[in-house]
């Protein structure tokens, strides 16, 4: 697979208007942790089923490589940070770098985001899931044992304990790898290529050796932003040649 370098849009990013759309999908998201926090029973069956599920194809190896790889002190920390500083504050550098530099690779990203963030929170209200954590199976949350950064950047009233399923940590960080990857060129920044397609698998490494996800739900969120990408995608190249002002969503 070749991502290629895409020309920005003619147009520029209203930031305004942006921060009116994050604002409208951060009040979606109370809405559903409003209907789920109190769902506890619920999200530790469900997690039980998902145990389950590892251990019937062979995926549930979460207690072993927190163990294995997040043993002492300083790997656990490194994991820790790339949990919480890996996350929005890369996020939110991108997007901003991308509406002034790229403004078609930032509503792609923009629109992805929106799209998987929507079905995620339909998933994460009918089916609320305790993470590993959470989840009784022995294993230890590294990031509130010895990172108090992360109630800095993400209060406990500000998250939805049972959003496990899919993980959005690693869906949105893959996201941002891909963005990353279409809007750099190669003779212009090969370190930021680098660092694009190096982000989204230490996600994935971090948000399970901090007992923060599953296998599968790093699976799920990578497979459902992934496939959000590509639609979106698609549809930009169905647009007449050179035409600048569609958003893919109609939220320019």
């Amino acid at each position: 697979m070749t991502i290629t370098w895409e020309k920005p849009a003619l147009r520029p990013v209203g930031l305004g208007r942006q921060v009116g759309i994050v604002t409208a999908a951060v009040a979606a998201y109370f809405g559903v942790r409003g209907a789920t926090e109190a769902a506890t029973d619920q999200a530790l069956a469900n997690a039980g089923t998902v145990v389950d599920f590892e251990r019937s194809v062979g995926l549930f190896h979460e207690h072993w490589l927190q163990s294995t790889f997040a043993g002492t002190p300083a790997v656990a920390t490194f994991f820790n940070w790339i949990y919480i500083w890996g996350h929005w504050p890369v996020i939110v550098a991108t997007l901003i770098w991308l509406a002034r530099t790229n403004p078609a690779i930032y509503y792609r990203t923009r629109n992805a985001m929106l799209l998987s963030g929507g079905i995620g929170l339909v998933v994460f209200m009918l089916f609320p899931l305790a993470p590993p954590r959470l989840a009784e199976l022995g294993l230890v949350d590294t990031v509130t044992q010895s990172s108090d950064a992360y109630r800095v950047l993400q209060p406990a009233m500000f998250t939805n304990q049972y959003a496990a399923m899919p993980s959005l940590h690693v869906g949105w960080d893959l996201l941002i790898g891909l963005a990353i990857l279409a809007a750099a060129p190669k003779a212009r920044g090969p370190l930021l290529r680098a660092f694009g397609a190096a982000m989204p698998v230490l996600m994935v490494a971090a948000v399970v050796l901090t007992a923060n996800h599953y296998i599968v739900d790093a699976i799920a969120g990578a497979a459902l932003t992934a496939t959000c990408w590509w639609v979106l995608r698609a549809r930009e190249r169905r647009q007449p040649r050179g035409y600048a002002g569609w958003d893919g969503l109609g939220l320019r």
